[in-house]
């Protein structure tokens, strides 16, 4: 399946913009950015190797890339990788009478120029053998050729691998491409509604709440309105100063919720003023004409910080997040909005479609996760010693290592089941929100679109109509990846 016509125009400028860019930057920043292949893997046919033998008394080397640095950016993985990932390996191909070295080209960069290297090494045929991408750039570089699926970049024995069976299909989608695996995940998130069940009790509402339909969230928010004035009753995020908030918190939870995403890969369109958008921004619009929801929240630059803080002071009832709101934002102990009674207080419910089995693939509830996880760079010298290295790094005890008792989700079920045993919430969404969630699509035009989003409901916050917000986002929709790849109207 091509890309529309639109769309590859706009991948190529994209792609020589980077080049463009990284070389004005001049002699250092060349030096601070170049990613070197070793001599061992240098470029070769993808999958002219992948089926050979790897037992084999020759050295070889394999290079690992992460935008990750020790006492910088993503420490975490680089000590992980430095100090459990290689030594691991190396010794375990050594008891195999191996000679295999494994580098680590570890960086501590803003994401884009990040992502511009991969572009510049990928596109040149180097780079190191296994590569951390975030997930949105995997539909956007396989566009481009950088990178293959799996079973061409290594061969078609990864499709045997162990680890698929722990890893949920829908994780999986993170990192595939119109139905193909390009990588692994690492792990994942989901979203849900939280809500205060105090104040679900002061208002006579059930304190184990699951709404069935966006109809029953309307109904509990005026119930929780009218019995407490003082309260803010719901708070789904719009507008643009909450950035991709927005965008992942409110609108694409809603819009899937309708049966459509915002990118249709078979018919290569993005949703314009379609069903959907209409029904998104009328949600919108009731929200805010019956002041269900807090319109000038949306529009503070500060604005996704106090919604924090208004829902840990009891001010707000219903909150759209993701799970890093739990762990991080109400921690009791480490939060930014901690909440001593946060385990006693704090409820949660998987968002409902529009109506029961209205969602995506006929689900009557809905979520969206990101995450990255890493690909094989299809131009390494040894495909079958990277995916060696691929499947150590994504088996139960590496990642078990990585987390070190950290209650946080994997891409794994095993270890989730380990390592969230204590925790009741974040086993929630591995076990009931990441089998139903959905990803963003992975193109580099994706968070202009995302914007667009962002204002359609901002507009709709200060009073705009849903019906003349949908269709001037239909327009600048149609005017960023032309009329021919945009649906509704």
């Amino acid at each position: 399946m091509q890309p529309s016509s639109a769309m590859t125009r706009r991948l190529v400028v994209v792609f020589a913009a980077m080049a463009l860019l990284l070389t004005a930057c001049g002699t250092e920043a060349d030096e601070a950015t170049t990613t070197e292949a070793p001599a061992e893997t240098t470029a070769t046919t993808a999958g002219e190797e992948a089926t050979e033998t790897t037992e084999t008394s020759e050295p070889v080397t394999v290079e690992i890339a992460a935008n990750a640095i020790r006492d910088g950016k993503n420490s975490a993985e680089a000590i992980w990788i430095e100090d459990y990932v290689i030594p691991t390996f190396e010794a375990q191909m050594e008891e195999q009478g191996r000679d295999v070295t494994v580098v680590f080209n570890g960086r501590g960069v803003d994401d884009e120029d990040f992502k511009a290297q991969l572009a510049l090494d990928l596109g040149s045929a180097s780079g190191a053998d296994i590569i951390s991408i975030d997930g949105i750039w995997v539909g956007e570089f396989a566009e481009a050729g950088y990178i293959l699926p799996l079973s061409e970049a290594v061969g078609p024995e990864v499709d045997d691998w162990e680890g698929w069976d722990q890893v949920p299909e829908a994780v999986q989608q993170n990192m595939s491409y119109q139905g193909e695996r390009y990588g692994v995940p690492t792990g994942t998130d989901g979203r849900v509604l939280y809500f205060n069940k105090d104040l679900f009790e002061q208002a006579g509402l059930p304190t184990d709440w699951q709404p069935t339909s966006w109809d029953e969230v309307l109904e509990t928010a005026r119930a929780l309105k009218a019995a407490l004035p003082d309260v803010t009753p719901l708070q789904i995020n719009a507008g643009t100063p909450m950035g991709e908030a927005t965008t992942m918190q409110g609108y694409l939870p809603l819009l899937v919720g309708t049966g459509e995403r915002i990118y249709d890969e078979e018919s290569e369109t993005w949703a314009g003023a379609t069903a959907g958008t209409q029904a998104v921004l009328e949600f919108y619009e009731s929200i805010f004409t019956e002041e269900l929801a807090d319109a000038d929240l949306q529009i503070r630059q500060d604005g996704r910080d106090r919604s924090f803080q208004d829902f840990a002071a009891g001010s707000i009832a219903i909150l759209g997040e993701g799970d890093y709101f739990w762990r991080s934002v109400v921690n009791p102990q480490e939060g930014i909005a901690p909440m001593e009674n946060r385990d006693e207080v704090v409820g949660w419910a998987k968002i409902p479609a529009q109506t029961p089995g209205s969602g995506i693939s006929g689900q009557d509830f809905v979520s969206m996760s990101g995450g990255g996880g890493r690909v094989i760079n299809p131009n390494t010298a040894n495909p079958a010693v990277a995916w060696e290295l691929m499947m150590f790094i994504n088996s139960r005890e590496a990642i078990l290592e990585f987390l070190a008792g950290q209650a946080r989700i994997s891409q794994r079920m095993d270890v989730n089941e380990e390592v969230l045993a204590g925790d009741p919430f974040l086993s929630y969404v591995a076990d009931e929100v990441l089998p139903l969630t959905a990803y963003r699509p992975g193109f580099a035009i994706y968070p202009q679109v995302s914007v667009l989003l962002q204002e359609a409901s901002e507009q709709v916050a200060l009073g705009t109509s849903a019906a003349d917000a949908a269709q001037q986002y239909q327009s600048d929709l149609e005017g960023l990846v032309g009329a021919d790849a945009v649906t509704g109207g």
